[in-house]
């Protein structure tokens, strides 16, 4: 099998994972509409065809206890579960549990077969009915099938149909391994952005405890870090896992690494996709985890049963059957068997995970689990809601989520934006609002930075953030120094006058949001720029955007969109990061790819961003005397080779560009700029933008650039 250029050279910058925003990679064609065809399935009809699935156990793979529910739970919590704030990556959407890593990830054994007990279902709906949203619809079924009412359901949930590889899970070369390399000082619960994860190829924390020892305290740290960068908090954790364990059992009747078959990506082809192949021989039950064993005596009934067995009595750390560490009843008559999960005249007792015993030994998550068990009502309500965030955590705000099960309450942690209680303005009144932004003091640069700083905080991994509802003038935004806080306050504070204005000049019900305003001023910048170098442009403008309330904000989770650094305003950030996002090249990258950049979008963005003056504080990488104006100087001087370029800084994240002939300093420079003459790749782009009949074409792409990430959040334009 030849090489690829990654493998002849590891370092190289990673650009092919751009590649993706600009492929038609789904085979259903470019214009179709998932959402649109989620509307028009029988919702109810695929809950029953779900439910009889469920309900119907299968040779090839029998049910416990006659029933996959816990299985399905399992599989949903999984998929859903793998989500994480500090980048937003993973979690349900894409139906990503369906390809590598995750498909063969230690922590997913027999989630295949999961999966491929529903295939009837998908078939059956085809189009209409993504795996995304089966996955996770499968395990809200099957709590309503064991007893438990559920918060509500949302499709919508799009396919991928190939791996993300963008995620970054960790530094190990091996499955189901913890290096000290993943936490800050190699201290257990301090892991390393953007991580959430403490052992490679498992969803959350090591169920034996940290580095497969039975230890109580660090489990609980390692639970509480990680339930934290997952967007939870100490009840919806102890809910989750409390709500989660009621159902079912581990399955560990012998030692895994001794009867299971490789996993589905290295398996055999004649398994079809199947892996983890069981070798029974002599094992009288089947195997997944290494531990063995269910949490309650009714492992398909929603009730109190682990609460009560958890806070109830005693537990001891053992070897399982499977090798593992688990935890048995000091006391085994005390607690009530359940039945075999195959034959229902044996019997098997219940046990406890590190991760379970860890939540009674914490003081805080203790009084959560105290509260539940005696007012169960509070039990089943936050177990509902917290089920409900984690199946939708990744799926932004509430204008995407279809179907009939909606709940019509609106979560802070969905970002809500209210809708707009007035006539929105028309072409008369955007172009007197541009007119009137330009006569302001505010300069070009100030006005694109700005525009900039709202709306790139969009990441399409969880469809958070963006322009709409003028979160920028809210805490913590307003105070994030990539968004220079005093330059920013002046901006903002002309901008409001100027809404105020407006409104109060209006006899009818038009009025302009402040949103709406922070993106026709970027708009009027850019096209004055243009202008000023002889480009007649007109960026598209739709208005509808409303402004956001503090009280709708949710502060410590907006912190996570807060730029480390930011290639684009060519803001270097500050210290040293101790993490796993790479170079500042890579780090542009990635930002790139949860704006959904193609390459040539990524490089004209820069390009048009130095030549605007939108850089951060100074004049760094703006390779042009008449910044302001729309020019392709960057490209052009960037590729001159009557210029040098020495770095001036020991990590060689600084530069000085110097005139070969004379020696003069001409520019500063960082290595978001250089990367673009450096890398092969994108030279070939800056050829393109940088020659003298270029620029006509490198303005026209950075509109387009431009208009797509000043609209990335509008959802409702769909």
């Amino acid at each position: 099998m030849p090489w690829s250029n990654q493998d002849w050279w590891p370092n190289l910058l990673r650009l092919d994972l751009l590649d993706d925003n600009g492929a038609d990679l789904n085979p259903y064609g470019e214009d179709y509409d998932y959402a649109e065809a989620f509307q028009t399935i029988d919702y109810e009809a695929v809950k029953a065809d779900i439910e009889e699935v469920m309900t119907t156990s299968q040779a090839w793979w029998p049910a416990d206890y006659g029933h996959y529910g816990p299985l399905f739970i399992r599989m949903a919590w999984h998929s859903a579960g793998t989500y994480r704030t500090l980048d937003g990556r993973a979690g349900a959407s894409g139906g990503l549990q369906r390809l590598p890593p995750e498909s063969s990830w230690p922590d997913n054994i027999n989630l295949d077969k999961a999966r491929r007990l529903l295939q009837p279902v998908k078939q059956k709906y085809g189009r209409k009915l993504s795996w995304a949203d089966l996955i996770v619809l499968a395990g809200n079924v099957a709590l309503e099938s064991m007893g438990f009412e559920t918060f509500g359901f949302a499709g919508g949930r799009e396919d991928a149909f190939k791996p993300n590889e963008a995620t970054e899970w960790g530094p190990e070369e091996n499955w189901e391994e913890t290096s000290p390399e993943r936490f800050h000082d190699e201290e257990v619960g301090n892991l390393k952005d953007p991580l959430a994860n403490t052992v490679m190829g498992l969803i959350y924390v090591n169920p034996e405890g940290p580095y497969g020892e039975p230890d109580v305290e660090g489990s609980a740290k390692n639970i509480r870090e990680e339930f934290d960068r997952m967007a939870m908090d100490d009840e919806e954790t102890v809910a989750l896992i409390a709500g989660g364990h009621t159902f079912g059992k581990v399955h560990g009747a012998d030692d895994p690494e001794a009867h299971l078959g490789p996993e589905p990506e290295a398996a055999p082809i004649e398994q079809q996709g199947l892996g983890w192949k069981h070798e029974f021989g002599d094992i009288g039950g089947m195997i997944t985890s290494g531990i063995e064993g269910p949490w309650t005596d009714n492992p398909t009934q929603w009730d109190m049963g682990y609460l009560d067995n958890l806070l109830d009595h005693e537990w001891t750390s053992v070897k399982g059957p499977g090798g593992a560490w688990q935890w048995r009843p000091v006391d085994d008559d005390a607690v009530e068997p359940a039945p075999g999960a195959q034959d229902p005249s044996e019997t098997e007792q219940p046990m406890m995970l590190t991760t379970d015993v860890a939540l009674k030994y914490d003081d805080d998550y203790r009084e959560v689990l105290e509260r539940f068990q005696e007012h169960p009502e509070e039990f089943q309500a936050a177990f509902a809601r917290a089920w409900f965030k984690l199946l939708h955590r990744d799926m932004g705000p509430p204008v995407r989520y279809l179907g009939p099960e909606v709940p019509d309450e609106t979560m802070i942690w969905q970002d809500p934006i209210p809708e707009a209680d007035y006539d929105l303005i028309g072409d008369a009144e955007v172009k007197e609002l541009k007119e009137t932004i330009l006569d302001s003091d505010l300069t070009v640069p100030q006005l694109a930075k700005t525009a900039w700083a709202a709306a790139s905080t969009y990441r399409d991994s969880d469809k958070r953030g963006g322009a709409n509802g003028a979160r920028i003038r809210l805490d913590p935004q307003r105070s994030w120094e990539v968004n220079e806080p005093e330059e920013l306050e002046t901006v903002l504070s002309t901008l409001e006058n100027l809404q105020e204005r407006f409104n109060a000049s209006r006899s009818d019900d038009v009025r302009v949001s402040l949103a709406d305003l922070l993106v026709l001023g970027g708009n009027a910048a850019v096209e004055q720029a243009a202008a000023a170098a002889g480009y007649n442009v007109e960026i598209p403008f739709e208005p509808g955007r409303t402004d956001a309330s503090q009280a709708q904000t949710d502060v410590d989770s907006f912190e996570v969109l807060e730029p480390k650094t930011d290639g684009f305003r060519n803001y270097l950030g500050e210290g040293e990061f101790d993490d796993f996002n790479g170079s500042l090249e890579d780090r542009l990258v990635d930002k790139a790819h949860l704006l959904t950049l193609t390459v040539p979008e990524m490089t004209v963005l820069v390009g048009g961003m130095r030549a605007l003056g939108a850089t951060y504080g100074d004049d760094r990488g703006v390779f042009t005397d008449r910044p302001g104006t729309l020019t392709n100087d960057f490209f052009v001087n960037l590729l001159d080779m009557d210029y040098e370029w020495e770095a001036v800084s020991d990590d060689e994240e600084r530069f000085e560009v110097r005139d070969r002939a004379t020696g003069d300093l001409e520019w500063e420079a960082t290595r978001f700029d250089l990367i673009f003459g450096a890398n092969a790749r994108l030279r070939a782009v800056a050829d393109v933008y940088g020659a003298d009949d270029g620029e006509e074409q490198f303005v026209q792409d950075f509109v387009d650039a431009w208009h797509k990430v000043m609209t990335l959040d509008r959802f409702d334009l769909d």
